[in-house]
């Protein structure tokens, strides 16, 4: 059991399956976890064991193919289209594998690109942006466009991307896995800042020294969770 607050999020019978080649693969079997408010979870697994399938279907991202999904007792899998994409714009910080950058625009401007689904005035979007922006060490670089960015430095926009919103749920697929040690450690530093500030984190990764920084970890292979059920 976690010693943080309620949960945030439970899953129940999860499961995924998608058609390739004429067969269907299972990507999640039947997946029961829960994650409280406040906590650092961990998702261990090698590549293909369902890490990723499993950070998008908590991030709204893919739906399901059976099972419940709730974020603070909401049915989020039965929610509409619309309804998904405002719990993203709202709740979600995402860090992919790759940064996912647009190369046109600044660091600043990238940073700034969720604030466009949100209320908030130009001047508050960039000094939010800007806050992110120098809590991953990158104010010297604002004005660069990622082709002039070092690939760690892109993930690291990437992750202040995620964090400017100040998102209740932070959720991150490999975030170091294109980092060298120092750079890796320092963004794992920030996630751990943020969660004193009570964001919840989710990381999947298939480095077992990354994912002995989290307080907790589950381990995904083959789609299901060993040691089933996990609360």
């Amino acid at each position: 059991m976690s010693a943080c607050g309620d949960p945030l999020i439970e899953a129940s019978g999860l499961a995924k399956v998608f058609l390739a080649g004429g067969r269907e693969v299972r990507a999640l079997d039947g997946v029961d976890f829960v994650v409280h408010r406040g906590e650092f979870l961990g998702v261990l697994g090698h590549s293909g064991s369902g890490k990723s399938t499993l950070l998008h279907i908590l991030g709204c991202l893919q739906r399901p193919s059976a099972g419940r999904l709730s974020l603070a007792g909401r049915d989020v899998a039965a929610c509409s289209e619309r309804e998904r994409s405002g719990l993203r714009a709202r709740e979600f910080g995402f860090v992919f594998q790759a940064a996912h950058l647009i190369p046109e625009l600044t660091v600043l401007e990238n940073v700034k690109l969720p604030f466009l689904y949100r209320d908030e005035t130009q001047g508050e979007a960039t000094r939010r942006a800007e806050e992110a922006i120098e809590e991953v060490g990158l104010e010297a670089r604002r004005g660069h466009r990622p082709g002039e960015l070092s690939g760690g430095e892109a993930q690291r926009v990437a992750v202040a991307r995620a964090l400017a919103t100040s998102p209740r749920l932070i959720l991150a697929d490999e975030p170091t896995g294109s980092l060298d040690p120092s750079t890796a450690a320092a963004v794992l530093d920030v996630f751990a800042r943020r969660r004193r500030r009570g964001a919840t984190l989710v990381m999947v990764t298939h480095v077992r020294e990354v994912a002995v920084s989290c307080e907790r970890t589950l381990t995904l292979s083959g789609g299901r969770l060993e040691g089933g059920a996990q609360v």
